[in-house]
């Protein structure tokens, strides 16, 4: 029996283009579900809305806000749950703190964040931040295991359509360079805990002092357990060869991580790059940048804030960037650098675009140039060098007549580095890391030195099950090649084989799949994919958003617009509206010319998907014809090229909300199944498509000026309707 309290489906409220998208989608999603009588609620996850839930004793009772995120942590773990979720903000710190900075200039008495907290009081504050940076959402919500994959219609489209390819030729000096030792990769340790466990994890110094970095863990038996550490030592003498070597090859200099979802490991390992390249001033004017409280880890763009009035430094800098290799440009116009900001680059969705682009990337010069891809740790960066040395061989890739990857990813829990933020430490003093059980038994340990970045991560026996379950049945629907992408030699990957195999052998299916390291793996699937044949990627978590960002871009020249559908363990339903991030250069167009470029389609899917599963554990069948006129409104959308277009004065975002909602009724009207709601729409299709002139005539003339949204993080909702839903006539039919 349902919960009558909690809404069918639940509609994530975010941030940047997709919460602006939301504010013209929304409204016709409940106008259209409430025919069928589906309601449809929202929550807030976006990065001001987890700000002001965690302090609310800093707020007024009116400015109190729920924690919501909490409260879809618990229904994701029900079988009620039927939850579409659109892309938030990972946050960076240099993006948690304008969003701070904003919602102070409101009104709101939030604490500033505490960049280097001294005493007790400024610790607590900044413990609360932490819990908001990064991939804070994605761990809570995907009690479930992963299944991405281009829609139908999409990939007909895609190949319909294809889009331009960068040539790639045997000359490129494009590479990938990562670490050969001291990284991630080669120093880890992984266990498969027979019984239930705790656990701590101490560092013990030279003079045998102990310190407990952490205490309380717990582990159910069957646990695969990891530990693993970066050397500073290592990562540096790597970066500043790298450095002279992309000088010396003429290319530019690129970095590529994740310091997003990887929201302790890889804002260190930026600001071990800042201070690389910068070595020079850093070395000269340490003392001076220290007490600017300038921190590496933060960027080169708050790095240049902070010695604005230092021309001494500012001239320094500058005669070292001059001699340095010249860097890849995340906007070359506006002089914004591969290091400015963490957050900006972000590996899967950079070295997959620079890969469409026959390996080039943007300069300082505003042209495209051959790159250094510098991908530090080498657990995953070979699947990048393979796919380059690749192209090289064969040539780009043809949208017309390419296959498909389609992804099952083990993400349940908090599986593997994903989960990994509470137990990730950099170390402050050199010693020894031990993760002790509760019987005294040392299962990991790791000598290490000062500034080395010491990880653990765990993945729990009941989510690899299901992975593999899940598995089993993809291969089993779309009769398939299937490659569990698991490399023998890598320590985790070792002890997740010792569980594919027999789970294969036993419900006999081991002949249907293959298990192969991941450089080898996407060798395998770019030449099934070549032969306009299927895939399907069977990997763990990190590599999950690898491959569904790269894939799809090279098919689809998108990953936003993937069906991304979770199956919670428990029954319930996620629906993530595909990859493609949060579009912070969407929103500075829409307040710059009011065009917000941002494209629907991964929302259209998800919706589709979500009323279909609804009609499913509901037993609505309504639902079900709704969900199959949204998958009819998608091809519509699709085939009449209806999509958003990138320049202003042309069709945006809202344009096609309004041809998804005519397309949705107008599909609606025509079925049979069921009479009552082809009643419903027939009138709402033919408002629809006889005001269709005044309705684009009035979306149309609220482009090319500035637009007000009241905010960046935490826009104004009377404001934000007005600029997105700019249509009276639209608005009158919709309601």
């Amino acid at each position: 029996m349902a919960d009558s309290t909690i809404p069918d489906i639940i509609y994530t409220k975010v941030d940047e283009a997709p919460e602006l998208a939301s504010a013209s989608f929304l409204p016709i999603i409940q106008k259209f579900a409430k025919a069928a009588g589906v309601s449809v609620g929202t929550k807030d996850i976006s990065l001001a809305g987890r700000i002001l839930a965690t302090f609310p004793e800093a707020l007024t009772e009116d400015q109190r806000q729920a924690d919501d995120l909490a409260e879809l942590g618990d229904l994701v773990k029900s079988p009620e749950a039927n939850v579409i979720k659109l892309p938030n903000i990972s946050a960076s710190v240099p993006q948690l703190v304008a969003a701070v900075r904003e919602l102070q200039n409101q009104g709101y008495a939030l604490p500033d964040y505490p960049e280097t907290p001294s005493t007790d009081a400024a610790k607590a504050v900044r413990a609360k931040y932490d819990t908001i940076k990064g991939s804070a959402v994605n761990p809570v919500l995907r009690e479930g295991n992963s299944d991405r994959r281009a829609a139908k219609p999409v990939k007909s489209y895609a190949q319909n359509n294809p889009h331009r390819m960068g040539d790639w030729s045997e000359g490129s000096k494009t590479r990938v360079a990562s670490m050969t030792s001291g990284d991630f990769r080669s120093n880890e340790a992984s266990a498969t805990l027979t019984d239930e466990a705790t656990a701590k994890i101490v560092l013990v110094g030279k003079d045998g002092s102990e310190t407990v970095l952490k205490d309380g863990l717990s582990y159910p038996a069957g646990t695969v357990v990891d530990a693993t550490y970066m050397s500073a030592k290592a990562l540096d003498a790597f970066l500043e060869e790298e450095i002279a070597k992309t000088k010396d090859e003429g290319t530019l200099f690129s970095l590529h991580l994740k310091a997003t979802m990887m929201k302790v490991s890889d804002p260190i390992i930026f600001g071990h790059a800042v201070k690389a390249f910068l070595k020079p001033v850093f070395d000269k004017y340490g003392e001076d940048l220290k007490a600017a409280g300038v921190n590496p880890n933060s960027g080169l763009g708050d790095l240049l804030a902070r010695v604005e009035d230092k021309p001494e430094i500012k001239a320094e800098i500058e005669a070292v960037m001059a001699d340095r290799a010249p860097m890849y440009m995340v906007d070359s116009d506006r002089g914004i650098t591969n290091l400015h900001v963490p957050s900006d680059v972000i590996i899967d969705a950079s070295m997959p675009a620079l890969i469409r682009a026959g390996g080039k990337g943007w300069g300082p010069d505003g042209k495209e140039h051959d790159a250094n891809c510098v991908i530090p740790d080498n657990s995953y960066a070979p699947v990048y060098d393979e796919t380059i040395s690749y192209f090289k061989e064969t040539g780009k890739l043809d949208p017309a007549t390419a296959g498909t990857v389609q992804n099952i990813g083990l993400m349940a829990q908090k599986a593997e580095e994903y989960g990994s933020h509470p137990t990730t430490f950099e170390i402050p003093h050199d010693g020894s890391v031990r993760m002790v059980l509760g019987d005294g038994t040392v299962l990991h340990e790791h000598d290490v030195e000062t500034g080395d970045i010491w990880r653990s991560a765990s993945t729990r026996k009941a989510p690899i099950e299901d992975w593999v379950q899940l598995a089993i049945d993809r291969q089993k629907a779309e009769g398939c090649e299937a490659i569990f992408w698991l490399d023998e030699t890598r320590a985790h990957d070792a002890e997740l084989i010792s569980y594919v195999k027999p789970i294969l052998d036993a419900k006999g299916v081991a002949d249907r799949f293959k298990i192969m390291a991941p450089r080898e793996a996407t060798r395998a699937s770019l030449e099934t994919i070549r032969e306009g044949k299927t895939s399907i990627a069977i990997t763990g978590n990190v590599l999950r958003d690898y491959l569904t960002d790269l894939f799809p871009i090279l098919e689809l020249a998108t990953s936003a617009k993937m069906l991304s559908i979770v199956k919670l363990m428990n029954g319930g339903g996620l629906f993530e509206t595909g990859a493609g991030g949060s579009a912070p250069k969407h929103v500075q167009q829409l307040v710059e010319q009011n065009h917000l470029r941002w494209d629907s389609l991964g929302e259209f899917c998800a919706l589709g998907e979500s009323l279909q599963f609804l009609a499913d554990a509901r037993n609505n069948e309504k639902a079900r014809v709704l969900g199959k006129a949204v998958d009819a409104a998608t091809q519509g959308i699709l085939d009449n090229n209806r999509s958003p277009s990138r320049k202003v004065g042309e069709p945006d975002n809202r344009d096609s909300h309004y041809w998804f909602a005519r397309y949705w009724a107008e599909a609606l009207a025509t079925q049979t199944e069921d009479t009552e709601l082809a009643a419903h729409f027939g009138p709402i299709a033919k408002e629809l498509t006889q005001k269709e002139e005044a309705i684009l005539s009035e979306l149309a003339s609220a482009q090319g000026s500035p637009a007000d949204l009241g905010g960046y993080y935490h826009t104004d909702p009377k404001k934000t309707e007005a600029v997105m839903r700019p249509s009276p006539t639209l608005n009158a039919i919709i309601g």
